[in-house]
């Protein structure tokens, strides 16, 4: 869920509904008082209103501690693994039912207890609305327990690099490939002197604000540009920033556009204020990047952390280092070229993962000899050319950091006999 508030506000709305149709029960069925089930009733409208203040009363107190430790954990989060990383946190689902449940027992045992009459003409206790109000404090005791544990753990490094591992091992399986109609072998350079003079009308799509490219529609994009029997180029890939009047692509057609149809294309694009990770795999590999970074800065020091980002990095690239990655010319189910998409590739990933890491792990002999133990790895999986040419890049500059960096001479030959794998 992309909101924080919706399932709370949800399990509110759901416990207004129920206080109402649970008193309205109560006022039709009368519950025997006989039994084991006598233990669990309340038949006295002093008792009745005892219990139902007592659990309101409660619930808004623990409801407003369950939102203090939620912003000590955002707190700890957004220091030690970055700002960044706050949505992470923020759209757990559990801290949302937390914060819903408590919420919710609180206002429906308040508009149960305004149900409660005391009269010498009229007396209504709901007894079953009551029931379930106990219930529901049970059921709020074990889940304040099952919260605790889940702050206390998520707040550690490695379940926080874990999650985020996860995520960008279901991410690359769903974004390689990424289908935009139908795609060749072939990944040829488009001659647009040759495109312009085919499709001699063309108009610059310009950015109607500034923000991030969220999201790029590519079916609606797709099936609007082979409708309109024409080629479109898009210049920025999703999570790249532009600003108000910039370009965002150059469509090229055979006739005139008109004002009207132009501004579909705007429907297919979604511009906000920050960055997502729904079509960009390198805003989840910069969240595991700023992790590592952070962990090497001079004030925390700590190569563990470190290490372990680098290691699940290695995963994701050793994936990817097998995959097919998308081609930049997509065409139609007919085989017509109909749109050129500016494509994140192999070398653009593995710099995203490994260039700042690298960067910051000057002088830090751990960390930049698993750096090129990493890259040693992701070359036995790679096969493509270009790839393996990436690779003995990264390698290359690692082996450039170790040698102007580490003073122990052993670490220092330790490091070049690892790069002898890759570079040889």
């Amino acid at each position: 869920m992309a909101t924080f508030w919706f399932v709370p506000v949800l399990i509110i709305m759901l416990s207004v509904v129920l206080s109402i149709g649970l008193v309205s029960l109560d006022n039709f069925v009368d519950l025997p008082q006989e039994g084991w089930l006598r233990f669990f009733l309340v038949n006295n409208s002093d008792s009745a209103r005892s219990i139902l203040s007592t659990i309101s009363g409660a619930m808004i107190g623990v409801a407003g501690t369950v939102f203090s430790v939620t912003l000590v954990a955002l707190t700890l989060a957004s220091s030690q693994f970055g700002p960044r990383l706050i949505k992470n946190f923020m759209y757990v689902r559990l801290n949302q039912v937390v914060l819903g449940s408590y919420i919710a027992t609180y206002l429906y045992c308040l508009l149960v207890l305004i149900a409660v009459k005391d009269g010498s003409d009229y007396t209504f206790i709901p007894s079953l609305s009551i029931l379930l109000a106990i219930i529901a404090a049970v059921a709020n005791i074990i889940l304040l327990i099952i919260f605790i544990h889940q702050i206390a753990v998520s707040i550690q490094a490695d379940k926080v690099i874990a999650d985020i591992s996860d995520f960008i091992s279901h991410q690359v399986e769903n974004l390689y490939p990424e289908k935009m109609g139908e795609e060749k072998n072939e990944d040829e350079n488009v001659d647009f002197s040759k495109v312009k003079a085919n499709f001699p009308e063309s108009k610059l799509i310009k950015s109607p604000k500034s923000g991030y490219l969220q999201y790029v529609d590519s079916e609606g994009l797709m099936d609007f540009v082979t409708e309109n029997n024409a080629i479109f180029r898009l210049r920025h890939r999703p999570n790249s920033y532009l600003v108000k009047g910039m370009e965002i692509g150059e469509i090229y057609s055979r006739s005139p556009w008109k004002r009207d149809k132009l501004e579909i294309i705007f429907d297919q694009f979604v511009i906000g204020q920050t960055k997502t990770s729904q079509q960009d795999l390198e805003f989840s590999v910069h969240q595991m990047v700023e992790i590592a970074a952070r962990a090497l800065s001079p004030g925390v020091n700590d190569p563990y952390t470190a290490i372990a980002c680098i290691d699940n990095l290695t995963t994701t690239m050793s994936y990817l280092a097998r995959v097919k990655f998308p081609s930049k010319n997509r065409h139609d189910a007919d085989g017509k070229l109909r749109i050129v998409a500016d494509v994140l590739d192999f070398e653009g990933v593995l710099d995203a993962a490994f260039n700042q890491i690298r960067q910051f792990s000057k002088g830090s002999a751990a960390v930049i000899i698993r750096l090129m133990e990493a890259l040693e790895i992701i070359n036995g999986f790679t096969i493509k050319a270009d790839h393996k040419k990436a690779v003995r890049k990264h390698a290359e500059m690692v082996l450039t950091v170790g040698k102007q960096t580490i003073k122990e001479e052993n670490d220092i030959q330790d490091l070049i006999e690892r790069s002898k794998k890759i570079l040889e």
